[in-house]
Parts: structure tokens; C-alpha cells; sequence
């Protein structure tokens, strides 16, 4: 077996592969701040291949999500509800919501791809590949130039996790109504 074959055995079950490790992990990524660029990649086999490349150009960022239902925000005017706050269920997954936020911190940047590092109760960690249009590297590599001139990816759901919340990993037969859109769908009937 490889290298990355190893580092994936022991992301299989963290806690118990990693021990002291994971906890320390743990806790020095709730002290930390909620967005932060790091140097490289904590899972390198996962980076690796989700298209992280250590070049110019190219770099990770891990970004701290609150775990939980979404509530509506309780009405300001008018009668008092039955209930005041209701919990909605999550339209999107955490990690599209993870690269969202990333894009938002980083305007000059493209979302590549995302994974998970870390879960705890109230939060969870995602590390966050990103490319840097500008630079020449990324110019001269048409791949990664062509994903960098789609301005918006995360917004629009373009991303792994986007396309898996939109229901587009599946084809054919169950899915009709998945494509274009489920709301383009609907507008059409």
C-alpha cells in the first residue's frame, strides 16, 4: 500500500486511530477563528484527491460551522403566534454551506472542492480548497483556469456538495424532476 492509502485507514475511525491527537486537534480548532487560511492540507490524501495541488495559486482554508436546524426569526408585528420560532430543515448540506461562507471571505477566489476534518457536538470543520485566478500558474493550467472563470461556483451549486444537495449525483429513472432545476420544475408544470 501507498502513502495516502495509510493516511485513509487512519481517517476511517479518527477518534480511535488518532486518540490524544484528535482531542488536541479538537481543541485547538475551537479556539481558533471561525475562517482560517492554513499552510496545507490536514487529510493530504483527500486534498489530494479533490484536486489540491502545492502550488501557487492554490490553498487551503478551514472554515467552523455551527451544527443544528435553521430557525425562522420570530415575527417583530402583528399577533403573537402559536409558535414563536419554528425549526426548518436544512435545504442545504453543511459543507455547501461551509464553501459558501469561504467564497464569500475570499471574492478573488473560486471554490475548488471541500471535505470534513472534524466533528464535534455544536460544530463541525471543513477544509476548503480555493483557486487564486490571478495567478499565472493557475493561467497556464487550463483545468483549474477554466473552473476559475466560473465565477460563483459555491453560489450556484456547482461544486461537488451544491450538486449533491440539488439531487444531480443521480440519472434517468426517479430523478426527472432534478434537472434543470427542482424549482424550474415545479414552474413548469
Amino acid at each position: 500500500m501507498g502513502m495516502y492509502k495509510y493516511i485513509g485507514l487512519l481517517w476511517k475511525n479518527p477518534k480511535a486511530n488518532l486518540g490524544d491527537l484528535w482531542q488536541q486537534r479538537l481543541m485547538q480548532y475551537r479556539r481558533q477563528p471561525a475562517t482560517l487560511r492554513i499552510p496545507r492540507p490536514t487529510r493530504l490524501d483527500k486534498a489530494r484527491m479533490l484536486g489540491y495541488k502545492p502550488k501557487k495559486g492554490i490553498f487551503i482554508v478551514r472554515q467552523k460551522l455551527k451544527r443544528g436546524g435553521h430557525s425562522r426569526p420570530r415575527p417583530v408585528k402583528g399577533r403573537k403566534p402559536s409558535r414563536l420560532s419554528i425549526k426548518l430543515p436544512l435545504r442545504k448540506n453543511y459543507q455547501q454551506i461551509a464553501e459558501e461562507r469561504v467564497s464569500r471571505k475570499f471574492p478573488n477566489c473560486e471554490v475548488l472542492n471541500s471535505y470534513l476534518v472534524g466533528q464535534d457536538g455544536p460544530n463541525c470543520w471543513y477544509e476548503v480548497i480555493l483557486i487564486d485566478r490571478a495567478q499565472p500558474t493557475i493561467k497556464n493550467d487550463t483545468k483549474l483556469f477554466n473552473l476559475a472563470q466560473k465565477r460563483g461556483r459555491a453560489q450556484r451549486g456547482l461544486t461537488s456538495a451544491g450538486r449533491k444537495s440539488r439531487g444531480l449525483r443521480r440519472k434517468g429513472k426517479g430523478v426527472e424532476k432534478a434537472r434543470p432545476s427542482r424549482r424550474a420544475n415545479k414552474r413548469r408544470q
